[in-house]
């Protein structure tokens, strides 16, 4: 499945052209963006489904989000699970940062990962920041993290 806005509308351009023009719409419009980037996910049966999002954030005037779903039929220890949410989410920001920096906007990966290590995602948090920072991406999790947290929950 392709990428999709909040409200079913299928984005027949590739994911960068699209990105683009939305950010060249959005400047025209008088905008200030900022753009974060997370994935969830839910196991369901033998089923995995990732939902990741870009959020485009308007300077105190709202935003709104890209949605891409993805099902995967495996078994993945959580850990891993975390792992590749962070993988999709990363994925998509190495691919849109060029575009983001030439049109000076700040981008953010998000990790639906707790910071509490009385919680199990949280095995994980410091190989995901590892990974985020690594790539040179600012880095978020829980509670800061509303892109994957909330955003991409919602829709997966």
């Amino acid at each position: 499945m392709g990428w999709r806005r909040l409200n079913g509308e299928l984005i027949r351009d590739d994911i960068l052209q699209a990105v683009r023009q939305t950010v060249e719409a959005e400047i025209v419009a008088g905008y200030k963006l900022k753009v974060c980037i997370g994935t969830d996910s839910q196991v369901r049966g033998s089923i995995i489904e990732f939902a990741t999002v870009i959020v485009f954030l308007r300077e105190k005037k709202g935003g709104f989000m890209f949605i891409h779903n993805e099902k995967m039929e495996r078994t993945m220890s959580l850990r891993e699970r975390m792992i590749t949410e962070v993988s999709k989410s990363v994925d998509i920001a190495y691919k849109l940062c060029d575009l983001l920096d030439r049109y000076d906007i700040g981008l953010e990966v998000h990790a639906d990962i707790n910071t509490d290590p009385h919680f199990k995602s949280n095995e994980a948090l410091r190989e995901a920041m590892g990974y985020i920072l690594g790539m040179g991406f600012v880095f978020k999790a829980k509670p800061d993290a509303f892109a994957s947290s909330s955003c991409a929950d919602k829709v997966v």
